[in-house]
């Protein structure tokens, strides 16, 4: 038997995250019957009725802690890397 949480049960998807809207549009476009657009709103952001809460996944992780980024962008500059944010 399925747990609640992972039926087949339509889940609108709401966001203002410009890459999520991109993947999210990408499912739309390819696979219409599994992902919809359902309207944008500039305080709540754009949304989608998502077919199928499986085919959705949230991942939280904890940020590290300031030691472990400075030291990890002291190696990155130390081989050459480049990122866009400061420690």
């Amino acid at each position: 038997m399925r747990d609640n949480n992972q039926s087949d049960a339509p889940m609108q998807v709401r966001t203002h995250d410009l890459n999520l809207i991109r993947r999210l549009t990408a499912l739309n476009n390819e696979y219409p019957e599994a992902c919809c657009l359902v309207g944008t709103d500039p305080i709540s952001g754009t949304y989608f009725e998502v077919m199928g809460k499986s085919r959705v996944s949230i991942h939280v992780t904890k940020s590290y802690p300031v030691e472990r980024r400075r030291k990890q962008s002291e190696w990155a500059k130390k081989h050459g890397l480049k990122g866009n944010r400061r420690i």
